[in-house]
């Protein structure tokens, strides 16, 4: 495909929950809130840092529960998805409007983590890919019209586990907004039309066990967005895996 100038080409259509659920990649922004890189005592980026989930962890509204495997310390960690409507490679960060000219629609989405895995990985210097990649660690809200945010470095994001407020912050907080932040995925990796960004998660991650109900959604100027919002209930994993340390 063609690929024009400052790294755009053609739209796709609009996203629907199947398109989403086949996402090429799932690109995920870390430490993208300074509250957030505080609770967790990491060291605060220079730049935006990534990792990628797969699309088979994605959890569609009303597919079940989010499933915690055997011996892990399940965390949520809630975020603002970018839907790409767009081929771009090599972007060019200053450019805010094609920044957002390249977003095809929104999604809420819950960053699920294998917490107690990825400390071990952190500590052992091992990739990350089974703390986020478990099947159904990624509940997602249905698909948000682009029109229906119009600016999305100015929404508010919350989670509720059991109706207690654990996330509750503006994407105005973001370290890295959205033009550098797509910047610099496309520098090292071509994101193509239906891909996913996730855009970091704010300050109050915590832990979640089975019975646990979590709710997420995005409020606008106070007002709530009813396709943002997310209800999901935690189950116990009845399947073979049981974490050990490697």
């Amino acid at each position: 495909m063609m690929i024009f100038r400052r790294g755009l080409a053609t739209a796709t259509n609009a996203t629907t929950m199947a398109s989403l659920k086949k996402a090429g990649k799932v690109v995920c922004i870390g430490r993208n809130y300074a509250d957030h890189i505080a609770e967790l005592n990491n060291t605060r980026p220079k730049q935006p840092f990534f990792f990628l989930k797969p699309s088979s962890s994605i959890l569609a509204p009303g597919e079940g529960p989010v499933v915690r495997p055997k011996g892990v310390d399940l965390h949520y960690e809630v975020e603002l998805a970018l839907v790409l409507g767009k081929r771009i490679r090599d972007f060019d960060e200053n450019d805010n409007k094609a920044a957002l000219d390249a977003i095809d629609s929104y999604a809420l989405s819950i960053d699920m983590t294998a917490r107690n895995v990825q400390n071990e990985a952190k500590k052992k210097g091992l990739p990350w890919d089974i703390c986020k990649g478990f099947d159904t660690f990624l509940p997602v809200s249905n698909v948000i019209n682009k029109s229906a945010i119009p600016d999305p470095h100015n929404i508010e994001l919350y989670l509720t586990v059991n109706d207690k407020v654990q996330q509750q912050d503006s994407t105005e907080l973001m370290l890295f907004r959205i033009p550098k932040i797509l910047g610099d995925i496309s520098k090292v990796m071509t994101l193509n039309p239906g891909d996913i960004v996730l855009t970091g998660t704010p300050k109050g991650v915590g832990p979640v066990v089975p019975g646990d109900v979590m709710k997420a959604g995005i409020r606008i100027n106070g007002k709530e967005l009813e396709e943002a919002k997310i209800e999901v209930q935690v189950e116990e994993s009845t399947g073979a895996y049981q974490y050990g340390e490697t």
